[in-house]
């Protein structure tokens, strides 16, 4: 049990240290301090892309054969209707006048039942989704717009 605690106290100074200092806690983690013992993580080389990195959106909006991982993060609802055919050309009308003015940001059309959604973007941050809902609400062509969380992508 001591050396368990001895482990949990020692990783948590070593993602402290990590933080405070803005290192990669990978690294951070695999560093060999003498009498301390080794840590090994075997992963993804793309995951180490991610860490320590802020996400900057793709000006070209990316390509669907990109490869993507799914993290929890939000976009900006800009449409919601009934499960009817009408809701259905709305939604992808919203899409349209989205793309025609913001070109860059990805759209997401989509049937969650009972309802047709149209929502933009794979803003990591609150913050981001914030100023993008402000950008649209700008323009006075989208009033009923908020932000939601939902699982996003992260382009590799």
């Amino acid at each position: 049990m001591k050396t368990y605690l001895f482990c949990f106290h020692l990783l948590f100074l070593m993602f402290a240290f990590s933080v405070a200092n803005a290192q990669n806690i990978v690294k951070s983690l695999e560093r060999d301090v003498p009498g301390q013992g080794k840590v090994t993580v075997n992963q993804d080389p793309r995951i180490d892309t991610l860490l320590g990195q802020e996400h900057v959106a793709s000006v070209e909006g990316g390509t669907d054969d990109q490869p993507v991982i799914k993290v929890a993060g939000y976009r900006v609802q800009v449409y919601a209707g009934n499960n009817s055919r009408d809701a259905r050309n709305e939604a992808q009308n919203m899409a349209l006048k989205v793309k025609e003015y913001f070109p860059d940001i990805k759209v997401y059309t989509s049937f969650a039942s009972p309802r047709w959604l149209c929502r933009v973007g794979d803003f990591r941050s609150i913050e981001e989704a914030d100023a993008a809902m402000r950008k649209l609400k700008s323009t006075g062509v989208f009033k009923e717009v908020s932000i939601v969380r939902e699982q996003i992508n992260i382009s590799l």
